[in-house]
């Protein structure tokens, strides 16, 4: 039961992260093609924003799981960055390289500390 419960939180998680990724993409792209702003000035605000949006997502997952949140956020990054990696495998035939590698391992030590953070704020079962 406690298995499903953390599939269940990381699922939450996974959720509100493409939640909050897919209005950050809409929201750029609504900059992009009616100002004039270009790609290159919005990268590193794109990069703090998937850091944040996993934090987020790592969060609500520890705050549903209400124990072990350090799990709870790395299921919910493994389970993003293996979306991830299929898409970009199966629909692009291409493989991660080093950066993004790097990238994802940031991803799941922001998930983590989000999931730690979500189990202690939410109140977890102190028992």
């Amino acid at each position: 039961m406690a298995e499903r419960q953390l599939l269940s939180s990381a699922l939450y998680g996974i959720l509100a992260i493409l939640i909050l990724v897919l209005s950050a993409s809409l929201i750029v792209s609504f900059l992009l093609r009616f100002t004039s702003m270009e790609e290159g000035s919005f990268a590193w605000f794109l990069i703090l924003f998937s850091f944040v949006a996993m934090f987020i997502g790592g969060f609500i997952s520890g705050g549903k799981a209400k124990r072990k949140g350090w799990i709870a956020g790395a299921a919910t990054a493994v389970i993003y960055t293996l979306v991830i990696f299929l898409v970009q495998f199966l629909g692009y035939n291409q493989m991660f390289d080093m950066q993004q590698t790097l990238m994802h391992a940031g991803y799941t030590g922001s998930a983590v500390l989000g999931g730690i953070l979500g189990v202690n704020m939410v109140g977890g079962n102190n028992s």
